[in-house]
Formats: C-alpha cells, sequence, structure tokens
C-alpha cells in the first residue's frame, strides 16, 4: 500500500473540490448581481415610459 502516494491523491481531490465550490459561487454571484441588474432596469424603465401600463407582462412560450 502506497501511502504517501494514496495522501498526494486524497489532498488532489480536495483542492479540486475546494477549487470547484470556489468557481460555482462565484458563478451563483455573477448571476444573482445579473437577475439584480435585469430587476432594477425594467423598474427604471416603468418609470420612465409613458404609457405605464404597456409592458408591465411578459409573454413566456416554451
Amino acid at each position: 500500500m502506497d501511502i504517501p502516494g494514496l495522501s498526494m491523491a486524497l489532498a488532489n481531490v480536495n483542492l479540486r473540490n475546494e477549487v470547484s465550490i470556489a468557481v460555482l459561487d462565484k458563478a451563483l454571484e455573477n448571476n444573482s448581481d445579473f437577475g439584480d441588474s435585469l430587476i432594477r432596469m425594467m423598474n427604471h424603465s416603468m418609470e420612465l415610459s409613458v404609457n405605464p401600463n404597456i409592458g408591465s407582462n411578459i409573454d413566456l412560450y416554451i
């Protein structure tokens, strides 16, 4: 049984997991910021609209 090799392999797996989690956390943060920006933009455009009832609904078809 190669204890030093096993230890290095386990350390590499732990490092990869930590990096993956950090990248996922950053991606979630960016998506959250994008969503907040989109909501602010939509609210701002509604305030500037001449007719506030137009464009207040979004039709989505899947």
